[in-house]
C-alpha cells in the first residue's frame, strides 16, 4: 500500500486480525518488545481516529495489554514518509491518554512498530531527532519489522502466526508457472504450514480460529496469485480443502435446521461433495453461471453457497 490511508487487501487483513484475532498479535509483540506475555493474557481493544497534517482522518488499531498501549501499523513496501506518520498518530494517542501526576501532566507515547510485507532491509527502527526550543534533542524511535526476514521455521517455531497471510508475498516474483521447482517448494511449505496449524487449532477444539486463519492466508494468496491460475490452483488444493470441508459441514447442518436438506447420510456426503465441488470451481476462475452449467444447478444455490463461504472478509 503506497498510503496506510488507502482501503487494501493487505490493510483489510491485517487490521481483521487485530480485531478478531488479537491473541495472535500477542506472540509478535512479544518478538518485537521482548516481553513475555501469554497469548491468553487479556486483551483491550482501542479504536481512535485521528486527522494528519494532510487532513485525512485514519482509524487506528491499539491494543491494550497489562496497561501498556500497543499501537500497530502494516506497509506493504518501504515509505521513507511513514515514520513521520507514525509520530503524528503516536502523539495523538499520547494526549488522548495523557494524565496528571504530582501537579504535572505526563504524556505516554504507545509502544509503537511498522510491519513491512515486502522487502527484506536490514533496517531495525526508524527515527525522528525532535530539537527542543532550547536545544535538547530527543531521539523517537520505531522498530521496523520486516516478514521477509523470517522463514518458514522461525515462524512456526516462534509462534508468529500472525505473519503466515503475508508469507506469500515472498512468492510473488517467483516462477511458477513454466518452472516446477518454485512452485513445489511453496505448495510444500504450505503443507507443513497447514499441517502446523491444524495441530495448534483444529486438533483442541478451535475450528473457528483455524478457519478464520486459513480464510485470510487464501484471501492474500489469491490475490498475489491472481494472475498466475497454475499455482492458484495448487495453492487452493493444499490450503482450501479442509476450509471446504468445514464450510460444507456447517452449510450442510444449517440446511438439516432448514428443512432444506434431506436426514439421510446419502443426501448429506451429496451435499457435502457438491458444496466443494462449487467452491473449488469458483476459486479457480469460474463465473457463477459457468459453474452453475457445468454442475446443472440452478444460479440461485451456487450463488447462495459463495455468498455464505466467501463472505469472512469484506
Amino acid at each position: 500500500m503506497a498510503n496506510i490511508t488507502n482501503n487494501t487487501i493487505f490493510d483489510d487483513v491485517f487490521r481483521t486480525m487485530l480485531e478478531k484475532m488479537p491473541e495472535l498479535a500477542v506472540p509478535l509483540i512479544n518478538e518485537i518488545f521482548g516481553t513475555s506475555y501469554p497469548e491468553d493474557i487479556e486483551i483491550i481493544q482501542r479504536r481512535n481516529e485521528h486527522q494528519t497534517k494532510q487532513g485525512e482522518i485514519i482509524t487506528d488499531s491499539q491494543l491494550l495489554i497489562a496497561e501498556k498501549i500497543y499501537h500497530l501499523e502494516c506497509q506493504s513496501t518501504q515509505d521513507s514518509e511513514m515514520v513521520v506518520r507514525m509520530i503524528e498518530y503516536d502523539f495523538s494517542i499520547g494526549l488522548e491518554t495523557m494524565e496528571k501526576e504530582e501537579g504535572k501532566y505526563r504524556m505516554y507515547l504507545p509502544h509503537s512498530s511498522i510491519l513491512y510485507l515486502r522487502g527484506n532491509k536490514k533496517t531495525e527502527k526508524l527515527t525522528i531527532e525532535v530539537v527542543a526550543p532550547e536545544g535538547e534533542t530527543w531521539e523517537y524511535k520505531v522498530p521496523a519489522v520486516y516478514v521477509g526476514h523470517y522463514t518458514k521455521e522461525e515462524i512456526l517455531e516462534k509462534r508468529l502466526f500472525f505473519l503466515l497471510p503475508f508469507y506469500i508475498m515472498r512468492y510473488e516474483k517467483a516462477d511458477l508457472e513454466t518452472g516446477n521447482q518454485e512452485l513445489n517448494k511453496m505448495l510444500e511449505e504450505y503443507r507443513e504450514i497447514e499441517e502446523r496449524l491444524e495441530k495448534e487449532f483444529l486438533e483442541i477444539g478451535k475450528e473457528k480460529e483455524y478457519r478464520d486463519l486459513i480464510e485470510l492466508i487464501i484471501r492474500i494468496a489469491d490475490y498475489i496469485l491472481r494472475k498466475r491460475k497454475k499455482a492458484r490452483k495448487g495453492f487452493g488444493d493444499v490450503m482450501g480443502g479442509k476450509v471446504l470441508e468445514l464450510e460444507s459441514d456447517r452449510l450442510i447442518k444449517q440446511g438439516l435446521k432448514q428443512g432444506i436438506q434431506q436426514g439421510v447420510q446419502q443426501g448429506m456426503q451429496q451435499g457435502r461433495a457438491e458444496v466443494i465441488q462449487i467452491i473449488k470451481l469458483l476459486r479457480q476462475g469460474m463465473t457463477i453461471g459457468e459453474t452453475a452449467r457445468k454442475l446443472q444447478l440452478p444460479e440461485e444455490e451456487v450463488q447462495q453457497i459463495w455468498k455464505e463461504t466467501e463472505g469472512f472478509v469484506k
